[in-house]
């Protein structure tokens, strides 16, 4: 039973509501302490799964920034708006 909550817990939307900055600082310090060469095999696996972890987050964040900045338009008066998002490319 304790493997249920842990997969669906409330750790990974802690995870999900860390900025990106903050993400991609743990990140790039996760890669320094794994590049030093002072960890046990024990800690670098630790380190690579966490470090796996906040790449995608990253990656996901970066994803949806993204698609917003492609949904703003400008409108005659010059304001910036949401416009509808199209699953068309035009970069044919």
């Amino acid at each position: 039973m304790p493997s249920a909550p842990k997969s669906a817990g409330p750790a990974n939307p802690a995870k999900a509501s860390v900025p990106f900055e903050e993400a991609l600082q743990k990140l790039e310090a996760i890669v320094e302490a794994m590049e030093s060469g002072e960890l046990s095999l024990e800690e670098l696996l630790t380190r690579y799964e966490e470090g796996m972890k906040l790449a995608r987050l990253c990656q996901e964040k970066l994803a949806d920034a993204e698609v917003r900045i492609q949904q703003l338009e400008k409108t005659a008066g010059g304001e910036l708006k949401l416009k509808p998002l199209s699953l068309e490319s035009s970069d044919a």
